[in-house]
Order: C-alpha cells, then structure tokens, then sequence
C-alpha cells in the first residue's frame, strides 16, 4: 500500500503511544486526558484539509464521546444543541415531501406507474421485514441473552413510557390525514405522503392545464428551495452530532454496557447478519454500485445513528439518493413510504426483544407463539421511525397484550438509546437500498450526478 504523505503516517502511528500511555500511567488521568485531545485535534486537521462533510459527522463523533467521558456535566447540556438540528430537519420534511411528491406525481401524467410502484413497494417491504423477524427471533434463540439475567433495583427506579393499545382499525385510520395542518405538527410523516400523492392525483387530474402548470412550476421551484435548505442545515450536522453523542455518553456512561453486553452485541450482531444475508443478496441482484451507494448512504446514517431519528436523515437521505441517478419522484414515493413499512431495524429489535423479555421473565414459548408475537409486532410498528425510542413503546404493548412481565422491559430501557442508534442505521440504509431497488425495477436510474 503506497502511504500518501507523512501526515497520514503520523495519523496511523498516533494511536500507539496513546495505548502506551494508558498502560504505563493508569492513575494519571489528566496526562491521558492532553494527549488523547492532542490526537483529536490532529486528526481534526486533517479531516479539515478534506473539507468532507461526511468525513466531520464521522469525527464529530469521536469528539463527542470523549466530551461525554471527561465532562459529563457539562455534555448533559449539550442535547440542546442536538434538539436544535431536529427542529430545523423537521421544519423541512412536510414542505420537502410534498412538493417532490406533487411534481412527480402531476409533472408525469402516468398514473398506473404511481400504483405500479406502490404495489411492488409495499411486495418488498413486507418480504424484508419479515426476513428480519426470523432473523431477530433466531439470533435471541441462539444467544439466550435473557436467560439468567437479574434486574437490579436500580433499573426499575425509572417508570416506563405510557402505552396506547392500538386497535387494527386505529393502524389503518393512522394512515389518513384528517387534517394537513395537524400532520404536519406532529410529524407523521406517512399522513403528509397520502395528502401529497392525492393532492397530484387530483392535480394531474386537472382540466385547466394554465393553473396546472403554475403549480407544478411552484412546486418545483418549492422542491429546488428545499433541497438548498437541507444543504444549509447540514452544515450544522456535525455540531449537532457530536452534540447527541457526547450526551448519550455524560448521561449513560459506559459501565452500564458491561452489565448488558449480550444482549446489546446480539443486536448488533443479528443486524450485521441481516444486512449480509439479506442487503447483499438484493444489492447483487439488482447491481447495486456498492461504493457509490456507501457514499451516499455514509452521511444520512451517521445522522440517523447519533440522533436515533430516521426522520433527522431523511432530508439528505433523498438528496443523496437523487445524486446516485434515481428519479426524483421515486425518490419522493419510495424513501418517505418505507419510513412507515420499511422498518427493518426496528422490527428485528422488536422481535429479539419481544423473546428477551420472556427469557428474563423465565417463560418458555413455544416456536409459534414466537412468531405470532412477532407478527403482531411487525403491524403495531408502522409509523414509528420518526420518533426516537418510539418502537419500546410499541414492545411494552405488545408485551401486555401477551400477557407477558413489564419488569424485564426496564433492562432494555437502560440501554435502549444505544440499541436505537443501531436499528435506526439499518432503517435508513434498508429504505435507501429499497428505493434503489424500486428505481432499477421501475427503470428510473439515470447516470448519476457529477
């Protein structure tokens, strides 16, 4: 491997003498404090003469957890600069969805393609989340995570989230908007996709085609200004970031991960087979170009994993995903759908944690009974990537209505930020590689962006 200059020797070698330092000087914490700032700073050098954005999300990071370890009063703070950047993406989202969605729905007067595309959407959708339910009820089987665990009483000082048991009927009715104003307020991001997608319906409908076109060009110019919103808000990502993390870290600390490393590195481990025995295979099928689409897809997940909100990448995610060469208004359809049907992170969390919960509790079930819950989960988990921790309220109503302990749920509640940055990455990567998917099916890739 040819080195490129003696900067990027330094940078290799740096981290030597730092694990030297630490064995040589255990008790002497304000030295090992300097020098691993030293280090940050130079490293911060370097990314700085690369001026990637990508590149200071990834670094941001880092600096965030060592401000969460070494000053943890003061990074309690700092979730005030994190909640800032949510704001500003949420301001975003409903102006942004709706004017790609009303151009690509009205600017293309084929309507078949529109529920052509929502069909095979929600045929891969629900292929995949239930490749993850398997895959996340096999890998707690496997380990056994819950079996032997003793709650501390510690865990159980902090009271749960209220839960709303939610009818089938309340799942559909949660799909449809009864007022615009009112989804836009909270959210829901789904109710804001229906409105648009009937709004260009009834657009592209249009008999008089002056007024139809003035729309479509407002909306246009709409999409454009949002687009450069997202680009000017993004460069408050990496304080942002940073922000989220370095408060994860001053709030929870890192001992709690010794006490729950098997069920935190199941998780993880039953994601990273997902995304090897399912992502892969789809990637390979449909000729995904891996290291652009890793490039695309490096800036939105670093979001999603230190704020733990889909919601928060979803903005760069569909500008990321338009530079790879796929149409705007598949974009617009797919990407914002899968947030409420594509939730393959989240569903493999709930379906482990489901079967932690009755490992704990020392409840033996029984295969079918797994699945029957699980299945139950997949529905009641529709509509939840936008709010953080969201999906452990949707486990504590699941779990009551198997009548199954809400104790052993306090264990995942210890540690159920950390376990949300990861689902919530997978989310974003599963929704980024559907709508590559769709786009390739529907023939809507073009050259990409240069």
């Amino acid at each position: 491997m040819k080195i490129k200059s003696p900067a990027t020797i330094v940078a290799i070698l740096l981290p030597i003498p730092l694990v030297i330092l630490h064995l040589v000087l255990p008790d002497q914490k304000m030295i090992l404090i300097v020098c691993r700032w030293l280090a940050m700073f130079y490293y911060g050098y370097l990314i700085y003469k690369q001026k990637s954005l990508t590149r200071w999300i990834l670094f941001s990071m880092i600096i965030g957890t060592e401000i969460g370890y070494d000053f943890p009063e003061f990074a309690g703070h700092l979730n005030l600069v994190s909640k800032i950047f949510l704001r500003l993406i949420k301001t975003i989202i409903a102006p942004l969805l709706f004017s790609t969605l009303v151009v690509g729905i009205a600017g293309h007067t084929n309507l078949k393609q529109i529920g052509r595309m929502g069909l095979k959407s929600i045929i891969y959708f629900e292929i995949v989340t239930t490749l993850a339910l398997f895959i996340g009820v096999a890998a707690i089987n496997i380990s056994e995570a819950g079996k032997g665990v003793v709650i501390p009483e510690s865990m159980t000082k902090e009271s749960p989230p209220e839960v709303n048991h939610q009818s089938f009927e309340d799942i559909i009715l949660h799909i449809f908007p009864e007022n615009i104003s009112k989804a836009i307020f909270d959210g829901q991001v789904l109710q804001i996709v229906v409105f648009s997608i009937l709004f260009g319906i009834g657009l592209s409908l249009s008999a008089n085609e002056k007024r139809k076109g003035f729309m479509v060009g407002f909306c246009e110019s709409l999409a454009d200004a949002m687009f450069g919103f997202t680009k000017a808000v993004m460069y408050f990502a990496p304080f942002a970031v940073g922000a989220a993390i370095a408060y994860t870290v001053g709030h929870m600390g890192f001992g709690i991960l010794l006490n729950l490393l098997k069920l935190l590195a199941t998780l993880y481990v039953a994601l990273f087979v997902f995304i090897i025995l399912v992502f892969i295979p789809i990637a390979f099928i449909v000729k995904l170009p891996f290291k652009r689409f890793i490039q695309a897809v490096s800036g939105p997940v670093s979001i999603a994993f230190a704020t733990t909100s889909s919601e928060a990448a979803l903005p760069k995610a569909m500008e990321e995903m338009e530079k790879l060469g796929i149409s705007r208004k598949v974009v617009a359809f797919v990407l914002p759908t899968g947030y409420s049907f594509n939730l393959d992170g989240t569903t493999l969390y709930l379906s482990l944690a489901s079967v932690f919960v009755a490992q704990v509790a020392g409840i033996e079930m029984s295969l079918g009974q797994q699945l029957l819950m699980v299945f139950s989960l997949m529905l009641t988990s529709k509509g939840v990537a936008g709010v953080p921790r969201a999906s452990l309220v949707i486990l504590m109503g699941t779990v009551s209505m198997f009548n199954l302990p809400l104790t052993p749920v306090f264990i995942i509640l210890a540690i159920d930020e950390l376990m949300d940055m990861a689902r919530t990455s997978v989310n974003v990567i599963g929704n980024c590689l559907a709508t590559y998917v769709i786009a390739r099916w529907e023939g809507e890739i073009t050259e990409p962006q240069s």
